[in-house]
């Protein structure tokens, strides 16, 4: 799985030659990351470019997944690149799992807003908002899908009294 960036174009050349198929995403790459780490959604690893926040929030999924994640930091800017070199960091060093969350008791949640391949998105009805959502914790392992139903007429007295 690669995200679909004219920047991964060599990258996937590299990969076809090999033998191996592409799926591509317009978007989603913590998705994606949890993809290759789950069995049964035929992927096999996330490849590419990505943002550091979402390689952060990626790793605190993979490591409750038990999986592995590796990256280095890749600064968009010469201002980022520098900014990065003056708090110490060394932009050829790849980081592991453990770089990105030391911690053993780590938590990742996310809702799901359009459908994905990992969650259904939101759905309204005359009354009710569903919604799906997915909950790790990295100490034990554990993995909850949690479908929410909300009743849209409690919300809106939230709303209002902010």
């Amino acid at each position: 799985m690669i995200l679909d960036r004219d920047r991964h174009r060599p990258l996937v050349e590299e990969i076809r030659e090999a033998g191996a198929r592409t799926k591509f995403i317009m978007d989603g790459d913590v998705a994606g990351a949890i993809a290759a780490a789950r069995s049964g959604t035929g992927v096999d690893a996330l490849l590419g470019i990505g943002g550091t926040p979402e390689g952060i929030v990626a790793a605190c999924a993979i490591k409750s997944l038990g999986g592995v994640i590796q990256g280095r930091l890749w600064p968009t800017s010469d201002d980022e690149k520098q900014k990065a070199i003056d708090a110490g960091h060394d932009l050829e060093r790849v980081l592991s799992t453990n770089d990105l969350v030391s911690s053993d008791n780590c938590y990742f949640a996310a809702t799901g807003i359009t459908d994905g391949d990992l969650l259904r998105g939101v759905r309204y009805s005359k009354d009710k908002v569903l919604t799906q959502s997915i909950v790790m914790r990295s100490k034990s392992g554990t993995i909850r899908f949690v479908d929410g139903e909300h009743q849209a007429s409690k919300w809106e007295g939230y709303a209002r009294k902010g």
